[in-house]
């Protein structure tokens, strides 16, 4: 070997070394006993799973008005930790009815049987397919979180969960499910201009063009849809008792703040389990309670991570 080309080799690892000093080192593996639940972010370019400290304690118990969404919930989930099949859910319709909320409490009612969860957001769904490469051969059952999903025309994380969820060359992980929550059914904003491609045909049928069609394919690659739906007047005061026991205030005070509980109901323009919360918690702050109520800590995500009870 020539001297010059000694010298360009030497020169060559030197100046990898100098790059491995300043490049980000591989994620490291998460501590899994750390917590039976985990976010993902994106640190110095690579997606890592950090876990999270205080996790919401809602118990399926403290649910109401939404007894059958539970019940399809509940029923998948069991099948899924019991390794049996299950399908990727996706939870629609009015907002603060419970849908982020009954997601945490069926990981509170099967984190002892294996479940963990990773909650992801939107931006970072193009790197789902490491992300579950990390859990993979994992003894866990892991549920993949997208919280609050809606997507714009053309972003590249629409397709990657499509991708994921059906339409992947690699097979789908036996340990890991897609639950998410979103106020659309189909995910993508939806306009009268989408019909205008459709065409006519015999006897005045209508065939729906193509953008028609993409509008739909994500959301029917989701096994299982559990659809949520606006609170009457009698459910809503029920969830405001509910939260008014929680916080300690005696069954005459719950009654004496019916009025005031619809009122509050009324300046908002909604009926929701979130703002149920929101009215027990205000009063029970000015009223002295005469019972002590299990304290909330901020690590519990509320109100969101408490939006309908």
């Amino acid at each position: 070997m020539s001297a010059a080309l000694e010298s360009l080799i030497a020169r060559a690892e030197g100046l990898l070394s100098r790059l491995e000093a300043v490049l980000p080192a591989p994620p490291a593996a998460p501590d899994w006993t750390a917590s039976v639940a985990f976010r993902a972010r994106r640190r110095h370019g690579a997606l890592c799973l950090e876990p999270v400290r205080a996790v919401s304690r809602i118990a399926l118990a403290d649910l109401k008005e939404v007894e059958p969404q539970k019940a399809k919930l509940l029923r998948n989930t069991a099948q899924f930790v019991a390794g049996r099949p299950a399908n990727n859910v996706l939870l629609t319709g009015a907002k603060g009815t419970g849908k982020s909320s009954l997601i945490k409490a069926v990981l509170n009612e099967f984190a002892g049987q294996g479940l963990r969860l990773i909650e992801v957001d939107k931006a970072d769904l193009v790197d789902l397919p490491d992300l579950i490469e990390q859990v993979h051969g994992r003894p866990e059952r892991f549920v993949v979180f997208c919280d609050d999903l809606s997507f714009d025309e053309g972003e590249a994380s629409y397709k990657a969960l499509k991708s994921i969820l059906d339409g992947s060359v690699a097979a789908a992980s036996e340990n890991v499910l897609i639950y998410a929550t979103s106020n659309r059914r189909h995910l993508l904003p939806e306009k009268m201009a989408d019909n205008l491609s459709g065409k006519r045909g015999e006897h005045g049928e209508i065939h729906p063009g193509e953008a028609v069609e993409e509008k739909i394919s994500l959301s029917e690659r989701f096994g299982l849809w559990i659809s949520f739906y606006p609170f009457s007047q009698d459910e809503y005061l029920t969830i405001v008792a509910q939260w008014l026991r929680h916080f300690g205030l005696s069954e005459a005070a719950i009654e004496a703040n019916r009025q005031e509980a619809l009122v509050w109901a009324l300046e908002r323009g909604s009926r929701s389990g979130r703002v149920a919360f929101q009215f027990a918690r205000d009063r029970a702050g000015r009223a002295a309670p005469e019972a002590s109520a299990p304290a909330l800590r901020i690590g519990d995500d509320a109100p969101e991570g408490l939006d309908h009870v």
